[in-house]
């Protein structure tokens, strides 16, 4: 059964701590400069709620699983994370400092995408990241389809190449022509366990 979580809005038509997706959604969907994020409890989302957005954007939950777990994931590291609002839908995806949270690089929205598609290029980034700033950290995705489609060298989707995922389509290209030209590092992306860890703290705190 998945684990209740707490939905703050700090700006939206309604502001306040939710305890569902749905009742958030509400209040943040088409909402121009919406400001929310999940929590794994509701001691902390009431605190969030009373301290500034700024404070929470772009950062893991403080309640993080991994930090008291029997076995860590291993530091310095980077995890990566993709949301989309459909199948397909507008797509964006990041990458973060595993251990603060800090945001590394975050792409998108791309219109008319799927969340497989959005790991799988967040895995090629960080790849093509540290290929450009000579670092060789382990990479996490909560996404066995994406470690599997990178470690293949292709995007396996079943989306439909439309004028409106045209751009979407040329990244994909991009990044599995950069995976052809160039060998992954052995053994470093690697699967986040969730149920071990809790969520990737790359994880956008949407649903």
């Amino acid at each position: 059964m998945p684990k209740q979580k707490y939905y703050v809005v700090w700006k939206g038509r309604k502001t306040g701590v939710f305890t569902t997706w749905a009742e958030c959604e509400k209040q943040v969907k088409g909402f121009v400069g919406a400001q929310y994020k999940a929590f794994g409890s509701e001691v902390e989302a009431e605190a969030a709620y009373l301290a500034n957005y700024d404070d929470y954007k772009g950062k893991v939950s403080s309640n993080g699983k991994w930090k008291t777990a029997s076995t860590q994931p291993i530091l310095p590291s980077i995890c990566v994370d993709a949301a989309c609002s459909g199948s397909p839908g507008k797509l964006e995806y990041r990458g973060v400092n595993t251990e603060t949270g800090d945001e590394i690089f975050h792409a998108g929205p791309y219109n008319e995408g799927t969340n497989n598609v959005g790991e799988f290029l967040a895995i090629v980034h960080a790849l093509t990241w540290q290929a450009k700033h000579n670092t060789h950290l382990p990479i996490y995705s909560d996404s066995q389809n994406a470690i599997s489609w990178v470690n293949q060298g292709e995007c396996k989707t079943k989306l439909q190449h439309s004028s409106k995922n045209a751009i979407l389509f040329a990244i994909i290209h991009s990044a599995e022509n950069w995976l052809a030209e160039n060998e992954l590092p052995e053994g470093k992306i690697l699967k986040w366990d969730t149920e071990l860890w809790g969520e990737n703290p790359a994880d956008f705190g949407r649903k």
